[in-house]
């Protein structure tokens, strides 16, 4: 069903592969893309962080670290990837259908305490010192 706001479904198979991520720990990384043709959300592509550096993203990113009490823990990053150099259409249009995004894979999620958020436009913003600050 696509979302009223943006117009953009998400296809079955992120949810799939959002799952295959957190129950599996088949891939670290999902990356997902908005098909405007098609209006909706699809997998772009598993297992590589790569982003391009002029176009927004979603990005689902399994993080493994050690705790500072020396317990082996992972946490899930969603990452909006939103670089200054996207066209503003791009950006509207990704920012608006986030929220919608984001729910569609939480109703596979039974934990969502274990799901962090990153906005980034930068490459240092999600970089691994910010995101293991995150997970701790």
């Amino acid at each position: 069903m696509a979302n009223a706001a943006s117009g953009m479904a998400v296809d079955d198979d992120c949810k799939r592969k959002f799952l295959e991520l957190k129950a599996k720990r088949t891939y670290r990384f999902v990356v997902f893309r908005i098909d405007e043709k098609q209006k909706q959300v699809v997998v772009e592509r598993l297992g590589e962080p790569n982003l391009p550096a002029d176009e927004c993203r979603y990005c689902v990113y399994d993080f493994d670290f050690v705790t500072e009490e020396g317990c082996q823990k992972s946490k899930i990053f969603f990452i909006a990837w939103s670089p200054d150099t996207a066209k503003i259409r791009s950006k509207m249009l990704y920012a608006s259908s986030k929220d919608k995004f984001k729910r569609e894979l939480d109703g596979i999620q039974v934990q969502l305490q274990a799901t962090l958020q990153l906005q980034a436009t930068d490459p240092s913003e999600m970089g691994l010192d910010v995101i293991r600050g995150r997970a701790n």
